[in-house]
């Protein structure tokens, strides 16, 4: 049985992150020689939330790229993927590698799946991503969240459909609040980690070396 600490523990992460996400700070990452990399957030994520990431990535040699225009992330998959695929092809970038948390994952299989007609992307790196669905969503009022059903349209769309599969990287803890079911994804490089949450993962040194191993050159 999870303990009602490591709940509260996530949801502390969660709020500390959100207000570091509201400091200011430069926030342009576009420069840098190594593979560019596009941020992807969660759903009511803006894209500061993930600024430390951003800045480590930077830091590494990465150009970072930030989606303003998807805001606090709460349009359909769909119509997310098709703004972050419209962002990507604008501004010309190749041998793209997509980072993503939670529902950002969801966004970025879509894209590499039906969006990416110039094969722009090269692969995703997800964290926390309900590539399942949760069993959780179906208490949901909020249709946010009801959008994580297993048999929603959407999301039974990309569950089915592991063409892309090959060139995720899901990365993951031993326990997720959020997703139960767990994060692993078939045919794709499966990585999970001994830290429990949905948003404690992002600090998690394991699961940020991961994801320095998993963008590469």
């Amino acid at each position: 049985m999870i303990s009602p600490l490591t709940y509260a523990r996530d949801y502390a992460a969660a709020l500390r992150m959100a207000a570091a996400s509201l400091a200011r700070g430069g926030d342009d990452y576009t420069g840098g020689d190594r593979a560019p990399v596009v941020l992807l957030p969660g759903v009511y994520e803006p894209w500061t939330f993930l600024r430390p990431l951003a800045e480590r990535i930077h830091a590494a040699g990465h150009p970072v790229h930030v989606v303003r225009e998807l805001g606090r992330n709460v349009r359909p998959i769909p119509e997310s993927a098709a703004i972050a695929q419209r962002y990507v092809d604008e501004a010309g970038l190749r041998g793209v590698v997509l980072v993503a948390h939670s529902k950002g994952g969801l966004i970025g299989k879509h894209m590499m799946l039906l969006d990416d007609t110039q094969g722009r992307i090269d692969r995703l790196v997800a964290i926390a991503t309900p590539f399942g669905g949760s069993r959780y969503a179906r208490y949901m009022v909020d249709p946010q969240l009801r959008a994580f059903r297993p048999t929603e349209k959407t999301l039974a769309m990309l569950t089915a459909n592991a063409l892309a599969n090959a060139r995720i990287t899901s990365i993951y803890g031993e326990f997720d609040t959020h997703i139960p079911e767990g994060c692993a994804l078939p045919g794709a490089t499966n990585i999970e980690l001994p830290v429990r949450g949905h948003f404690r993962v992002l600090s998690d040194p394991g699961v940020l070396a991961a994801v320095d191993a998993a963008i590469g050159d």
